[in-house]
């Protein structure tokens, strides 16, 4: 018995932390590893997921559409943004990692933005987030947006209720502007249940490449969890706006959730192909005095492997 619950705990997380990796490096996963890290965590129950090898071969597809669309965007000049909410480890990061994974950082770069600075929270609410909205050819993804004043801020008492007020009067106004300037906006909330929030919570306590991302603010989001329910409500409830609506993804199946979610905001942003003129590489130029100097030894990083 106590074999077989050992088994069950480090078969999931053995599907966790393959899931959190490079899918390069999910063959590497070190029995031993696994096992400190499934430690006391009980696994929820889940439905089937995708075979991996269908996972990875819709997230290459997927994932070659997405390289059109940052030709689409940047040869016409488009502007793009995305906000990804969601309790913690709804598993936002995951799927924006999967959406830059083949990119290029100066067209798609990721904003996430820290606390606010003593001399930011004297600013208009918004302002801090203007600095980050692209410019034509640019997509910006914001992990966490200015909808921390509906969640967090809300929830743990950083704002006042006349300022939780003026936010939901602004934010579909704000909006509408940036939609009228001409950005493509997509909001998605990801949405998973309590016992899997507590899951990876408990996963990311026993992992150290994972410690750093549970801060003390979402250890306290786990008693509130009925709080932030109540505000992800309102949120949704008051924001959902014509010009720029809400997206539910369902996420405790992580798979199917960042397959789900790109394969929605490649229809959200209307991209076709773009023509590239075909790569003729030159021949190198040799010339009779060129001699490459050799570089000295103690330059060289160290051959440790």
């Amino acid at each position: 018995m106590e074999d077989d619950l050992k088994a069950a705990r480090v078969g999931a997380v053995r599907e966790e932390v393959a899931d959190s990796l490079d899918e390069e490096m999910e063959l590497e996963l070190d029995e031993a590893f696994l096992e400190r890290v499934a430690d006391g965590v009980e696994p929820p129950n889940r439905a089937p997921t995708l075979p991996r090898a269908v996972y990875f071969r819709e997230l290459l597809r997927l994932q070659q559409e997405l390289v059109r669309l940052q030709d689409y965007v940047q040869v016409h000049r488009k502007r793009v943004v995305v906000l990804f909410e969601g309790r913690d480890a709804a598993g936002k990061g995951g799927v924006i990692k999967r959406i830059t994974q083949r990119l290029n950082p100066r067209v798609c770069r990721i904003a996430a933005l820290p606390a606010p600075s003593e001399r930011e929270r004297t600013q208009w609410y918004f302002q801090r987030y203007v600095a980050h909205l692209p410019a034509g050819g640019e997509i910006v993804l914001f992990d966490r947006s200015w909808y921390n004043r509906a969640g967090v801020e809300r929830v743990m008492g950083f704002c006042t209720d006349d300022e939780y007020e003026e936010f939901f009067r602004s934010v579909p106004e704000f909006e509408r502007m940036l939609v009228r300037s001409g950005i493509i906006l997509v909001k998605y909330w990801f949405s998973i249940t309590d016992e899997e929030q507590e899951f990876r919570f408990r996963m990311r306590i026993n992992d150290p490449l994972k410690q750093w991302k549970l801060s003390p603010m979402d250890v306290q989001s786990r008693a509130r969890w009925e709080l932030y329910t109540r505000a992800k409500e309102t949120m949704l409830e008051r924001t959902h706006i014509p010009e720029a609506p809400w997206w539910v993804v369902e996420a405790v199946d992580k798979k199917r959730a960042r397959l789900n979610c790109i394969a929605h905001l490649l229809e959200q942003v209307p991209y076709g192909a773009v023509e590239r003129p075909p790569v003729d590489l030159p021949e190198r130029v040799r010339h009779p005095d060129y001699e490459r100097h050799p570089v000295p030894a103690e330059m060289h990083v160290p051959a440790r492997y």
